[in-house]
């Protein structure tokens, strides 16, 4: 019931901003607001306990109350953002160059607007609060003691996985024996603990049984306990005590003894004993060190087994042995077949009428074997087994809310939506919000966490940006295993998608919450009359119905998206009036004439415009109104001019550019901006270059510079040259100097503009990210005058330097953590140097020559050389017999450099990577010339002998040849 609260999180701030006495509002105003301040804090209050208890449970009064106060919430909301754009947004635009007369009219307008403007929203205020003490009164001034007590969790895996029917286990085998070879090799005295963790319902608790029922044998001491999501930890050592001695646990009565007592007496049990111990369903780190105290390391050979959806609590379980972390998989098409139809037909040939169908329901449970098993068991009743319609029909209400009644499903249902519910309130919001994209979509992770700050989900804590706190909110949904990762690059996800059933169950709840609404699956029952707050509009509407009840009222609309397929199904933007968010991503607008985008001009409470791959072309309307915006993103829009009013929104926050696309004149103005980004960004002069170095708030910045450079005519021709032409030696001359002073002249200006560039990013304190893409060579004096950001964390240069900068060094980049060079020359001092940065954990460093000419002679990288680094690519970079000594590089999981297949064959050859014990994958560029194919293939074997001689016997690829980049 989080979703309640509707806009609680935004709107309290705003209603404390508005009474200040700047804006210069009437007292009696100012006493309604802080009346409805006052009210609205009481039943925040009050809604977060009621959002302590799943909506299910709750009585009718209490859901009905809450959704009341929630669209009071958003109305208030909107009337307060009215005020703010009529009132104060139109003091903040004046027109400097409207003549004298024109001026005093426009006074006399503007006067008569706000004061009808006030009138209309002072009225809208009293009704609001009319209404916020009517539900006040309703609901007895908000007493919430007679909540339902949260019932207790679904039922406990671990009774199935224990005593259930174990044809379920398929599909586990693999991943069975790698855990089992994990926690028995090495050391056999030393205290072994490893952790599996997954998304909710991927079978974690049966992989972790079926490890135990392999090895219980060879353990004194056994016993297999679930904390589940609310721990009572001194029922859970007390069950554990149980389990590993029923006789001790009687005697001492332990189900009364407290947690120290129980501590106390699990320790004694397993003092010098050898023990297997299985922690099933962890879910904070808290309740892990509670039970951890009572398990000894008692240097006997024991081992524990942790389960978890979340990757900060199987790392808090494992710290610094990633190797010992499983991380599930979903299962094969084959596995997932096996147990559908296992469920399904026992003992019987799978009917073939059956296949086409069941590949789209195992399509939609995405490998999750709860899914697979829920919805068998489903279609296993006898009444739905041999009847394809049953089939289709369950196919068809996945994606559009699983509300059967069947058990089975219900059951899952629960399960999958502990992870839910067990969210922080302010990522419930969060996470339900992707409900607005289709299945098997990938998310952009900058789009979504724009749009998180433009709905309001984010609020400002202390200093911290609020693109910094999004990336926190995405990077935790990611370690909950709430949404998957995709597109990955240098270990930075960039995108992501929901399981197909877990956005089934945040697309129910969004509609019950009236959250978002997707406009494909609006029910036949929907009242005319309902307040849409956020629409979705993905295939686009065939039922004229549908279409109606969508279209009659659009006023409330917060937040319209629309995909692709349904670009002609777009209404009249016109018809929006409180849009805050709209997104066009992708839609094809060039194509789609019927989509006028100058109605955007007067959407005033607009703070997201993404109109990226819409084609639109050059953009029309008067970008100046649109006070609020903070998000404009015009990449592949197909359109070469940037409007130059956008120089005056005071609030943009991200702007993204569109090829071609230069800033305009002004931009300095931009004072709120932290990302600009995007191919246009970069056609600059010497007073826009200038201008960069104002934006101070810049976080990130990505541009590309054409720094390339016409050579002056030699003055005097080659006498080769004056044999093949006629011209007089004189004329020659004269030319030359003719074009060598343009020549010269356009060499000065690049030069001024690249000298006001590097000024300008020395002048960015809060740089975090730096893009530079040239297309040619930066003078290298320039690069030594670079003054980076201490903050800077990621830094890539897509051209060629000359040397490496002597500003990359630990001293002057103490955070950076991702960097690509291409560097025409790399001494062996220079890798010494990148090795030295102490936050670097991806490193990309690229040579210019292909020939095996640019070679580093004997590289020793010591004990303390790359501490942090995870992936370290050497590209087109020869090295004569490197040395890796032990503690180089503890952490490197792939790495890549090129190498002489002569070196390889000699007798004293000694790669040392046995010395990376992190090493996962090698790649080597094997340079080849003067050998034979028998002489490479020697190469290959040898190298694939150091690597079986390594403890994680790495893969490795090798080429034959430097590959030009």
């Amino acid at each position: 019931m989080d979703l309640a609260m509707g806009t609680m999180g935004s709107l309290l701030p705003k209603l404390l901003e508005v009474i200040k006495d700047e804006y210069n509002l009437q007292k009696e105003f100012k006493e309604k607001v802080k009346s409805c301040c006052t009210e609205l804090k009481a039943m925040q209050a009050a809604l977060g306990k009621v959002a302590e208890v799943p909506r299910d449970q709750l009585d009718s009064e209490t859901k009905g109350w809450a959704d009341q106060v929630r669209e009071l919430s958003y109305e208030m909301e909107d009337v307060i953002d009215s005020l703010l754009v009529r009132v104060v947004g139109c003091d903040s635009n004046p027109n400097d160059h409207q003549n004298r007369l024109k001026k005093l009219w426009v006074s006399f307008r503007d006067l008569f607007k706000k004061g009808k403007d006030k009138h209309r929203i002072s009225t809208d205020v009293k009704e609001i609060e009319k209404q916020l003490q009517k539900v006040a009164i309703q609901h007895e001034r908000y007493k919430t003691t007679n909540l339902p007590a949260v019932t207790r969790d679904p039922l406990n895996p671990l009774l199935e996985v224990l005593y259930g029917d174990k044809k379920n286990i398929i599909g586990l085998e693999e991943a069975r024996n790698d855990i089992i070879k994990k926690i028995t090799e090495g050391d056999c005295k030393k205290l072994k603990t490893l952790s599996i963790v997954g998304f909710g319902g991927l079978g974690k608790t049966t992989l972790a049984k079926e490890v135990y029922d392999a090895l219980a044998t060879k353990f004194e001491h056994k016993a297999i306990v679930s904390v589940s999501r609310n721990p009572d930890i001194q029922k859970v050592l007390s069950d554990l005590l149980f389990k590993l001695d029923q006789k001790i646990h009687a005697s001492h009565n332990a189900a009364n003894l407290d947690v120290e007592q129980l501590t106390f007496l699990i320790r004694g049990l397993l003092s010098n004993k050898r023990y297997f111990i299985i922690i099933d369903d962890l879910w904070d780190k808290k309740a892990w060190k509670e039970i951890r105290y009572a398990l000894e390391d008692n240097e006997c050979g024991s081992i524990i087994i942790t389960t978890t959806r979340h990757v900060e609590i199987s790392e808090e379980c494992c710290p610094s042995k990633d190797y010992m972390i499983h991380k599930m998989k979903s299962l094969s098409d084959d596995d997932s077949q096996k147990l559908f139809y296992g469920r399904i037909f026992p003992s019987e040939v799978r009917p073939s009428r059956f296949e086409q169908v069941s590949k789209e329901i195992l399509k939609k449970c995405a490998g999750v074997p709860l899914a697979i098993i829920s919805l068998a068991s489903y279609l296993a009743n006898n009444q739905n087994r041999d009847r394809i319609d049953k089939w289709k029909d369950l196919l068809n209400s996945i994606g559009s809310g699983l509300q059967n009644g069947d058990d089975h499903v219900d059951e899952m249902k629960r399960i999958l939506l502990l992870s839910y519910y067990d969210l922080p309130s302010y990522l419930k919001t969060c996470f339900l919000y992707l409900s607005i994209f289709p299945e098997d979509h990938q998310i952009s992770r900058d789009r979504l966490i724009r749009r998180w700050i433009c709905e309001g989900f984010i609020q400002v804590k202390g200093q911290t940006s609020l693109l910094e706190l999004g990336d926190a909110y995405f990077n935790e949904l990611v370690n909950r295993n709430m949404i998957m990762p995709i597109s990955i690059h240098d270990g930075r996800v960039e995108a992501c998608c929901v399981h197909d059933i877990m956005l089934d169950l945040i697309c129910e709840l969004s509609s019950q919450e009236n959250f978002v609404t997707v406009l494909d699956f609006i029910k036949g029952d929907t009242p005319l009359e309902k307040k849409f707050r956020r629409l979705s509009l993905q295939k686009g509407m065939t039922d004229p119905t549908t279409t109606r009840k969508a279209t009659t009222n659009m006023s409330q609309v917060r937040s319209f998206t629309a995909f692709s397929p349904a670009v002609s199904k777009i209404p009249s933007l016109s018809r929006f009036q409180a849009l805050r968010v709209l997104d066009l991503e992708g839609c094809d607008l060039g194509g789609s004439p019927g989509v006028d985008l100058r109605p955007v001009e007067n959407l005033l409470h607009l703070r997201y415009l993404g109109l990226r791959g819409t084609n639109v072309g050059n953009l029309s309307m008067e970008m100046a109104k649109l006070q609020f915006l903070q998000t404009l993103d015009l990449q592949r829009t197909n359109s070469n001019e940037l409007p130059s009013s956008v120089v005056q929104l005071g609030h943009l926050m991200c702007l993204i550019l569109d090829k071609g696309m230069p800033l305009p004149e002004g931009f300095r103005n931009l004072t709120c901006l932290e990302q600009l980004t995007g191919d246009g960004v970069g056609i600059f002069s010497a007073d826009s270059a200038k201008e960069l170095g104002d934006l101070i708030r810049l976080r990130e910045l990505a541009f590309k510079w054409d720094s390339r450079r016409k050579n002056p005519r030699r003055l005097f021709p080659k006498p080769d040259d004056l044999r093949r032409t006629d011209e007089p030696l004189t004329h020659f001359i004269y030319g030359s100097l003719r074009e060598n002073i343009g020549v010269l002249d356009s060499l000065d200006k690049h030069l001024t503009i690249d000298k006001a560039l590097i000024e300008s990013l020395g002048n960015l304190p809060e740089l975090r990210s730096l893009e530079i893409t040239s297309t040619g060579p930066w003078d290298a004096n320039l690069m030594q005058d670079w003054v980076p950001s201490p903050n800077l964390c990621r830094f890539k240069y897509d051209g060629l330097l000359e040397s490496l900068p002597a500003k990359i060094c630990s001293s002057s980049l103490p955070q950076l953590s991702n960097l690509y060079l291409h560097v025409n020359k790399v001494r062996p001092e220079d890798i010494q140097i990148l090795g030295m940065l102490p936050a670097l954990h991806y490193v990309t460093l690229m040579s210019d020559l292909g020939d095996g000419k640019n070679t580093v002679e004997q590289l020793v990288l010591g004990a303390a050389a790359f501490p942090r680094v995870r992936v370290c690519l050497f590209r087109d970079l020869l090295l004569v017999h490197p040395t890796f000594q032990l503690g180089a590089m503890p952490m490197v999981q792939r790495l890549r450099f090129g190498l002489r297949v002569n070196d390889i064959l000699s007798h004293d050859f000694d790669l040392s990577i046995r010395n990376l014990p992190s090493l996962k994958q090698l790649r080597i560029d094997l340079l080849n010339k003067e050998v034979g194919p028998e002489d490479y293939s020697q190469a290959v074997n040898v190298l694939r002998c150091v690597a079986n001689d390594h403890p994680k016997n790495p893969t490795v690829h090798a080429d034959k040849y430097f590959r030009m980049t």
